[in-house]
């Protein structure tokens, strides 16, 4: 049994399904990429700090590439290129993240200023020392992603319940399946892939997780006549801004940080306009020509948060067959095809085999052990 429909859990289901793991049912409370899949930014980049979160990128990316075979169908990945920016003072652990990445596998390699300035002409980067590249990155489509595999998932005999509210059933221990509208389906594992709705979820059932919610805003922009289109996807620390082009004619741009504590069921769906300018105005300083871009609208969406910023992955101590899948810290879409798999193989398998996801442990901060990378920035 897998609660949501967004691109961890029809991941998780095509993944299950390959390996023909038996009887599988995706329920969700609205439909298919409807949460947060659908309303993502959705670049797909390799570049963390964190070796575990840059192997699950590299294996996703993979995917992403080779669409048609690993799943089927289109696919619709944008290859960009992708640049980082960190803040001044930083540069050695940029190189030294780059280095780690390139052991991993990763094709990525550092910028001086006049590197990235003939890259991204349109770009003013007088005070970039060093940038990181990545040729071989760019964007997605999160609702596409999420339609995908369940589509495929359902060929494989996948079943599928749409606007079906769920909650828990546990009983001595291990969790014997949910409770529905339509009456309780029996299940010996439940994976909750819920997003920000994670928490009230298992809050029902008297369980706790360290997760937050998370309010943020993204503008779409029309490019300024002059502007050059299709360039390369940026995370900017300098700015506190990520960027990335939407099309050839549109540019997209969303902010690091947002208001926390935001109801996944009513927060606003339409964007503050006093906001999205302090936000486009931000960005303006990496890219000037924005100054000159008609807004077209703005997307609302509700993050996923947990204290270190990375996601939950495994079983819950204490509630055997019960399985969490989220905090993903508005970064799960470039890592959710190998998310699907290495979640797969922990339920089939009793680990993750492909990449180690241990440390991403659903009690890692009771336990006292926050993920810490070794060459974290400032803003991880």
């Amino acid at each position: 049994m897998i609660l949501g429909a967004g691109v961890m859990g029809a991941a998780i289901a095509f993944h299950l399904a390959k390996r023909k793991a038996g009887r599988i049912v995706v329920v969700d409370k609205g439909h298919v990429g409807q949460g947060g899949s659908g309303r993502s930014s959705a670049l797909i980049r390799m570049h963390y700090s964190y070796p575990p979160e840059v192997q699950l990128a590299l294996l996703s990316l993979g995917i992403f590439e080779n669409w048609s075979d690993a799943v089927g169908g289109e696919g619709d990945f944008r290859k960009t290129g992708f640049v980082r920016i960190v803040h001044p003072g930083e540069c050695e652990r940029l190189k030294l993240n780059v280095e780690m990445q390139r052991k991993l596998g990763a094709n990525v390699q550092l910028m001086d200023r006049s590197q990235l300035k003939e890259l991204e002409p349109d770009w003013a980067v007088e005070e970039v020392e060093l940038a990181a590249y990545e040729p071989d990155s760019g964007y997605g489509d999160g609702a596409g992603v999420a339609n995908n595999f369940l589509t495929h998932a359902r060929d494989l005999g996948v079943k599928y319940l749409s606007k079906t509210e769920s909650s828990l059933l546990i009983e001595a221990g291990r969790v014997c399946g949910i409770r529905t509208s339509q009456g309780e389906i029996t299940a010996a594992v439940v994976v909750a892939a819920t997003g920000p709705w994670t928490r009230p979820l298992f809050q029902q059932a008297g369980l706790d997780l360290s997760l937050e919610t998370e309010y943020h805003q993204v503008a779409i922009l029309k490019n300024a006549p002059d502007m050059k289109g299709g360039g390369c996807a940026c995370i900017d620390s300098v700015t506190a801004t990520y960027f990335r082009s939407d099309a050839h004619d549109k540019f997209l741009v969303g902010d690091f940080y947002g208001q926390r504590g935001a109801d996944p069921d009513n927060f606003p769906q339409r964007v503050a306009g006093h906001e999205l300018e302090e936000i486009i105005e931000r960005a303006c300083r990496r890219v000037p020509k924005l100054e000159n871009a008609e807004v077209m609208r703005g997307v609302t969406g509700v993050y996923d948060m947990t204290p270190d910023s990375r996601p939950l992955l495994g079983e819950i101590p204490g509630v055997s067959g019960l399985y969490v899948c989220a905090g993903f810290s508005g970064m799960g879409f470039k890592i959710s095809p190998a998310v699907g798999l290495v979640m797969s193989e922990l339920l089939l398998d009793g680990r993750g085999k492909t990449v180690d996801i241990s440390s991403f442990c659903p009690n890692r901060f009771e336990k006292g052990s926050p993920i810490k990378a070794e060459f974290e920035y400032k803003d991880d």
